[in-house]
């Protein structure tokens, strides 16, 4: 019972008081009393009541400002992600041994329409920052769609079918990016262990419903159970996935804890 309730309490029960009096004495002026207790104690009921919706609209309008400005920093980051990307690919060709090139022309695969390898490699380390900033959970899911996975020539898909699955399966704040190998890279953001592991069995199924005998493999790290930083979240992912690879079977593998 909070402070501003106490009087509306003490007048309620002094009229309770007063009423019984009055029934057992049958005197008038403990009538009236009882009555004056008992209009003020309503009015203190009322008045609690009015403030109580005053904060509730408040605490409303308070979550709905603090859920719109969180949107509008999700979409400002990506799309600064993007920007980086596109920056990255105009950048000059460095000098030197001949390194494995990565198509930078597009942030999105053409055969998929998922996003690509560079838009991967940029967005990650800046999805990692922004979860430590906001002090919440980031995961990094590698999905190993493959066919034929009992058989004597398993081969790996990803192509819009799958891309398809993807889209209908995940947020709009999820972020799905076709890698090298025909893997899957997807970056869950508000999402712990328990719920990224839930997201990938949701895509496992969807695949396994289409009936094209599409199996799913997958490494699954979590930010900031298994890693700090962008680096250390992938390397857990991979290891995870790794691990996944040694079923012959659908497989979901979450990242171990690292050691102190």
């Amino acid at each position: 019972m909070t402070h501003r309730a106490a009087p509306g309490v003490v007048a309620g029960c002094a009229g309770l008081v007063l009423a019984v009096g009055a029934m057992a004495t049958d005197q008038a002026w403990m009538v009236a009393a009882a009555g004056v207790a008992a209009l003020v104690a309503g009015l203190f009921t009322l008045g609690l009541a009015d403030r109580l919706r005053r904060s509730q609209a408040e605490a409303a309008e308070a979550t709905s400002v603090a859920e719109r400005a969180r949107a509008e920093s999700d979409a400002m980051a990506a799309r600064a992600a993007q920007f980086e990307a596109e920056a990255r690919r105009r950048e000059p060709a460095p000098v030197g041994p001949a390194a494995p090139s990565v198509d930078h022309t597009k942030v999105t695969d053409e055969e998929t329409g998922l996003f690509n390898a560079a838009f991967f490699a940029v967005t990650l380390d800046k999805r990692v920052s922004a979860a430590r900033r906001g002090l919440r959970p980031l995961t990094l899911a590698l999905l190993e769609p493959i066919t034929g996975l009992g058989g004597d020539d398993p081969a790996p898909r990803v192509d819009r079918d799958v891309a398809a699955v993807l889209v209908d399966t995940l947020r709009d704040s999820d972020i799905a990016c076709r890698l090298e190998h025909d893997m899957v890279a997807l970056i869950l953001e508000d999402t712990p262990e328990n719920g990224a592991v839930w997201t990938v069995e949701r895509v496992r199924r969807r695949l396994a419903e289409q009936g094209d005998g599409i199996s799913l493999r997958a490494g699954v790290a979590c930010y900031p159970a298994h890693a700090f930083d962008a680096e250390q979240l992938l390397g857990s992912a991979q290891a995870a996935l790794a691990s996944a690879r040694d079923w012959h079977q659908d497989r979901i593998e979450v990242a171990l804890v690292p050691e102190d």
